[in-house]
Protein backbone atom coordinates (compact mmCIF):
# COMPACT_ATOMS: atom_id res chain seq x y z
CA UNK A 1 0.00 0.00 0.00
CA UNK A 2 1.38 3.40 -0.96
CA UNK A 3 2.23 5.79 1.88
CA UNK A 4 -0.20 8.58 2.66
CA UNK A 5 2.58 11.14 3.22
CA UNK A 6 6.23 11.42 2.17
CA UNK A 7 8.47 13.91 3.97
CA UNK A 8 11.72 14.90 2.26
CA UNK A 9 14.79 16.53 3.70
CA UNK A 10 16.17 19.15 1.30
CA UNK A 11 19.95 19.66 1.35
CA UNK A 12 21.75 16.41 0.67
CA UNK A 13 18.50 14.68 -0.27
CA UNK A 14 16.72 16.61 -3.03
CA UNK A 15 19.47 19.10 -3.84
CA UNK A 16 23.27 19.16 -3.80
CA UNK A 17 23.97 22.57 -2.26
CA UNK A 18 27.39 21.82 -0.80
CA UNK A 19 29.37 24.06 -3.16
CA UNK A 20 27.21 27.14 -2.44
CA UNK A 21 27.20 26.45 1.30
CA UNK A 22 31.00 26.09 1.20
CA UNK A 23 31.32 29.43 -0.60
CA UNK A 24 29.12 31.18 1.98
CA UNK A 25 31.02 29.55 4.84
CA UNK A 26 34.40 30.50 3.46
CA UNK A 27 33.20 34.04 2.84
CA UNK A 28 32.58 34.63 6.55
CA UNK A 29 35.87 32.92 7.40
CA UNK A 30 37.82 35.01 4.90
CA UNK A 31 36.65 38.34 6.32
CA UNK A 32 37.89 37.11 9.70
CA UNK A 33 41.30 36.09 8.33
CA UNK A 34 40.57 32.39 8.67
CA UNK A 35 41.72 29.94 5.99
CA UNK A 36 39.11 28.36 3.72
CA UNK A 37 37.63 24.98 4.53
CA UNK A 38 37.52 22.29 1.86
CA UNK A 39 34.04 21.16 0.77
CA UNK A 40 34.31 18.02 2.89
CA UNK A 41 35.10 20.18 5.91
CA UNK A 42 31.95 22.23 5.33
CA UNK A 43 29.98 19.06 4.71
CA UNK A 44 30.70 17.99 8.29
CA UNK A 45 29.12 21.23 9.58
CA UNK A 46 25.78 20.81 7.80
CA UNK A 47 22.61 19.47 9.38
CA UNK A 48 21.62 21.58 12.39
CA UNK A 49 20.72 24.78 10.58
CA UNK A 50 22.62 27.91 9.59
CA UNK A 51 23.42 29.17 13.08
CA UNK A 52 25.00 25.88 14.06
CA UNK A 53 27.03 25.86 10.85
CA UNK A 54 28.30 29.39 11.45
CA UNK A 55 29.08 28.66 15.10
CA UNK A 56 31.11 25.59 14.17
CA UNK A 57 32.83 27.39 11.27
CA UNK A 58 34.06 30.15 13.62
CA UNK A 59 35.48 28.35 16.66
CA UNK A 60 35.99 30.63 19.62
CA UNK A 61 33.71 33.42 18.36
CA UNK A 62 31.44 35.01 20.95
CA UNK A 63 27.68 35.34 20.55
CA UNK A 64 27.67 38.92 19.13
CA UNK A 65 30.22 37.83 16.53
CA UNK A 66 28.17 34.75 15.68
CA UNK A 67 25.12 36.99 15.24
CA UNK A 68 26.99 39.25 12.80
CA UNK A 69 28.49 36.32 10.92
CA UNK A 70 25.09 34.62 10.66
CA UNK A 71 23.60 37.72 9.04
CA UNK A 72 26.52 37.83 6.60
CA UNK A 73 26.23 34.11 5.87
CA UNK A 74 22.49 34.27 5.20
CA UNK A 75 22.78 37.37 3.01
CA UNK A 76 25.56 35.86 0.92
CA UNK A 77 23.84 32.48 0.69
CA UNK A 78 20.57 34.09 -0.40
CA UNK A 79 22.35 36.09 -3.12
CA UNK A 80 24.15 32.98 -4.37
CA UNK A 81 21.71 30.25 -3.34
CA UNK A 82 21.55 28.57 -6.75
CA UNK A 83 24.89 29.51 -8.31
CA UNK A 84 26.21 25.95 -8.08
CA UNK A 85 23.34 24.11 -6.38
CA UNK A 86 21.51 21.55 -8.49
CA UNK A 87 18.88 18.86 -7.92
CA UNK A 88 20.36 15.41 -7.62
CA UNK A 89 19.93 13.21 -10.73
CA UNK A 90 16.39 12.02 -11.42
CA UNK A 91 14.85 14.17 -8.65
CA UNK A 92 12.31 15.98 -10.88
CA UNK A 93 11.35 12.77 -12.66
CA UNK A 94 10.96 10.79 -9.44
CA UNK A 95 8.94 13.52 -7.73
CA UNK A 96 6.71 13.69 -10.81
CA UNK A 97 6.08 9.96 -10.58
CA UNK A 98 5.28 10.06 -6.86
CA UNK A 99 3.03 13.10 -7.17
CA UNK A 100 1.27 11.41 -10.08
CA UNK A 101 0.36 8.55 -7.78
CA UNK A 102 -1.54 10.99 -5.59
CA UNK A 103 0.87 10.75 -2.64
CA UNK A 104 1.10 14.00 -0.62
CA UNK A 105 4.71 15.24 -0.60
CA UNK A 106 6.34 17.85 1.62
CA UNK A 107 9.79 19.12 2.61
CA UNK A 108 11.01 19.34 6.20
CA UNK A 109 14.33 21.16 6.48
CA UNK A 110 16.43 22.60 9.28
CA UNK A 111 16.81 25.89 7.44
CA UNK A 112 14.17 28.59 7.18
CA UNK A 113 11.22 28.17 4.84
CA UNK A 114 12.02 31.27 2.75
CA UNK A 115 15.46 29.94 1.83
CA UNK A 116 14.05 26.51 1.05
CA UNK A 117 11.32 27.91 -1.15
CA UNK A 118 13.68 30.29 -2.94
CA UNK A 119 16.17 27.61 -3.96
CA UNK A 120 13.44 25.10 -4.86
CA UNK A 121 11.70 27.63 -7.08
CA UNK A 122 14.94 28.60 -8.79
CA UNK A 123 15.72 24.94 -9.47
CA UNK A 124 12.21 24.26 -10.74
CA UNK A 125 11.24 21.63 -8.18
CA UNK A 126 8.94 23.63 -5.89
CA UNK A 127 5.96 22.74 -8.09
CA UNK A 128 6.40 19.06 -7.23
CA UNK A 129 6.57 19.65 -3.47
CA UNK A 130 4.48 22.74 -2.73
CA UNK A 131 4.34 22.26 1.05
CA UNK A 132 7.61 23.32 2.71
CA UNK A 133 8.38 23.33 6.44
CA UNK A 134 11.59 24.60 7.99
CA UNK A 135 13.39 25.69 11.11
CA UNK A 136 10.89 28.52 11.58
CA UNK A 137 7.81 26.28 11.23
CA UNK A 138 7.91 24.47 14.58
CA UNK A 139 9.37 25.06 18.07
CA UNK A 140 11.82 22.18 17.54
CA UNK A 141 13.92 20.98 14.63
CA UNK A 142 15.37 17.64 13.57
CA UNK A 143 16.72 15.41 15.16
CA UNK A 144 13.75 16.02 17.46
CA UNK A 145 10.75 13.94 16.35
CA UNK A 146 8.41 16.82 17.22
CA UNK A 147 8.28 18.37 13.71
CA UNK A 148 7.50 14.97 12.21
CA UNK A 149 4.81 14.30 14.81
CA UNK A 150 3.32 17.71 14.03
CA UNK A 151 3.14 16.83 10.34
CA UNK A 152 1.49 13.49 11.09
CA UNK A 153 -1.19 15.34 13.01
CA UNK A 154 -1.53 18.03 10.34
CA UNK A 155 -2.02 15.51 7.55
CA UNK A 156 -4.04 13.10 9.67
CA UNK A 157 -1.93 10.02 8.96
CA UNK A 158 -0.62 7.25 11.20
CA UNK A 159 3.11 6.93 11.74
CA UNK A 160 3.56 3.80 9.59
CA UNK A 161 1.60 5.43 6.78
CA UNK A 162 4.35 8.05 6.49
CA UNK A 163 7.82 7.87 4.95
CA UNK A 164 10.67 10.25 5.79
CA UNK A 165 13.52 10.46 3.27
CA UNK A 166 16.81 12.04 4.34
CA UNK A 167 20.57 11.80 4.24
CA UNK A 168 21.70 12.36 7.83
CA UNK A 169 21.40 11.13 11.38
CA UNK A 170 19.12 14.09 12.07
CA UNK A 171 16.58 12.76 9.58
CA UNK A 172 16.80 9.13 10.68
CA UNK A 173 16.60 10.08 14.36
CA UNK A 174 13.61 12.39 13.83
CA UNK A 175 11.76 9.84 11.73
CA UNK A 176 12.60 6.93 14.01
CA UNK A 177 11.55 8.88 17.07
CA UNK A 178 8.19 9.58 15.45
CA UNK A 179 7.77 5.96 14.42
CA UNK A 180 7.61 6.63 10.67
CA UNK A 181 9.28 4.57 7.94
CA UNK A 182 12.73 6.02 7.22
CA UNK A 183 14.77 5.96 4.02
CA UNK A 184 18.42 6.99 4.14
CA UNK A 185 20.10 8.53 1.08
CA UNK A 186 23.70 7.33 0.98
CA UNK A 187 24.61 9.79 -1.79
CA UNK A 188 24.04 12.79 0.51
CA UNK A 189 26.08 14.53 3.19
CA UNK A 190 25.82 12.04 6.04
CA UNK A 191 28.30 9.27 6.71
CA UNK A 192 27.14 5.68 6.05
CA UNK A 193 27.02 4.86 9.76
CA UNK A 194 24.50 7.68 10.26
CA UNK A 195 22.00 5.75 8.15
CA UNK A 196 22.40 2.46 10.02
CA UNK A 197 19.04 2.88 11.76
CA UNK A 198 17.05 3.56 8.58
CA UNK A 199 14.43 1.09 7.40
CA UNK A 200 15.77 1.36 3.85
CA UNK A 201 18.81 2.93 2.17
CA UNK A 202 19.03 4.11 -1.44
CA UNK A 203 22.20 5.01 -3.34
CA UNK A 204 20.36 7.23 -5.84
CA UNK A 205 17.14 9.18 -5.57
CA UNK A 206 15.25 7.21 -8.21
CA UNK A 207 15.90 4.11 -6.10
CA UNK A 208 12.88 5.19 -4.05
CA UNK A 209 10.60 3.87 -6.77
CA UNK A 210 12.04 0.37 -6.41
CA UNK A 211 11.31 0.13 -2.69
CA UNK A 212 8.40 -2.12 -1.66
CA UNK A 213 6.81 0.69 0.31
CA UNK A 214 6.06 2.52 -2.96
Amino acid sequence: MSPKLVIFDLDGTLIDSLADLADATNRIRAVRALPPLPPEGVRALIGQGARSLVNRALPGADEPEIDRALDEFLAYNLAHIADKTRPYPEVPETLTELAGRGIPLCVLSNKNVALCRDVMERLGIARFVPQIYGADSFPYRKPSPEPVLALLQKYGVASRECVLVGDSINDIAAGGGAGVITVGCSYGYGNPEELAGADYVVSEFKGLLALPIF
